[in-house]
């Protein structure tokens, strides 16, 4: 006879496949199964992807997404909830909506919202229509306990281009602006420095998370693999700052396990914290 296990801490990623498998749903499932929490999903869109790159997507419908999240908050439960690709005006209208009626949100009465504003390739375009990243800052940041956006989401969501630390401190004071209780400027596209620097700003307090920056081009989902890290430690009980210094140590570890995959950009790896624990 087995003994039956206690439920472990759940939390939702609401967000687009990527088939390769390194990044999207499939990279927040990978980080949040080796930080302890079961994973569940509202799928926001189908990609045709690989280490090269995105040749397709297929966009779900918007009510077929709120209907995900509705789903899984009334029957298991979330102890936190991230966005990553939401992909279109409609379909972040849709979340917002679903957010409020399932008490998912900024504040202490709600279950904690990680906002992941991917606007933005690896490279640096624009992956969503101006509209749509209008409603990231009007829809979905003022009902963010966290926004974690990257350099180029920066650029694009606040118009501001960080080249040093005051200016990773102007877009964090320009970002918070936009509603989120926290935000998580993550420094890991400002190539020419030898640190990484990530800065946590709640509008009065700044916390600054740096290591040494890893010599590997094997860096996919790794933006992803932070936001989910830390939505594992919210659903774990974890203070903000308590938890994304835990998602930091997750990370830098991830991406010095990192390995390559395909002709491209391999991903992160979660497997030494699955392989601590076997």
């Amino acid at each position: 006879m087995t003994a039956v296990k206690a439920t472990p801490p759940r939390a939702l990623t609401i967000a687009g496949s990527d088939s390769g498998g390194a990044a999207g749903l499939e990279a927040d499932l990978r980080a949040m199964t080796a930080c302890g929490v079961h994973g569940c999903v509202a799928v926001t869109a189908v990609t045709v992807q690989n280490s090269l790159g995105v040749s397709g997507v297929h966009l779900v419908p918007a009510e077929t997404v709120a209907a995900q999240v509705r789903a899984v908050v009334t029957d298991i439960g979330v102890g936190a909830a991230k966005t990553g690709m939401l992909a279109s005006r409609e379909i972040i209208a849709a979340v917002a909506d679903v957010v409020d009626e399932v008490g998912i949100g900024r504040g202490p009465e709600r279950t904690p919202f990680v906002v992941d504003p991917v606007a933005a390739s690896m490279r640096g375009d624009p992956l969503l229509t101006e509209d749509a990243m209008e409603a990231i800052r009007t829809r979905l940041f003022p009902r963010a306990e966290l926004a974690t956006p990257n350099l180029d989401e920066v650029r694009l969501l606040a118009g501001i281009t960080v080249t040093d630390a005051a200016t990773a401190r102007e877009a964090a004071e320009a970002l918070h602006a936009m509603g989120p209780r926290y935000v998580l400027v993550k420094g890991g596209h400002l190539h020419g420095s030898p640190e990484v620097v990530d800065l946590l700003f709640d509008g009065e307090q700044t916390w600054e998370f740096s290591g040494p920056r890893i010599d590997t081009p094997h860096v996919h989902g790794a933006g992803d693999a932070l936001a989910s890290a830390t939505c594992a430690a919210l659903a774990r009980g974890l203070s903000m700052p308590d938890a994304v210094a835990s998602a930091e140590r997750y990370i830098r570890r991830a991406v010095a396990e990192s390995y390559p995959l395909g002709a491209g950009v391999g991903p992160v790896s979660p497997f030494w914290a699955v392989q601590a624990h076997v």
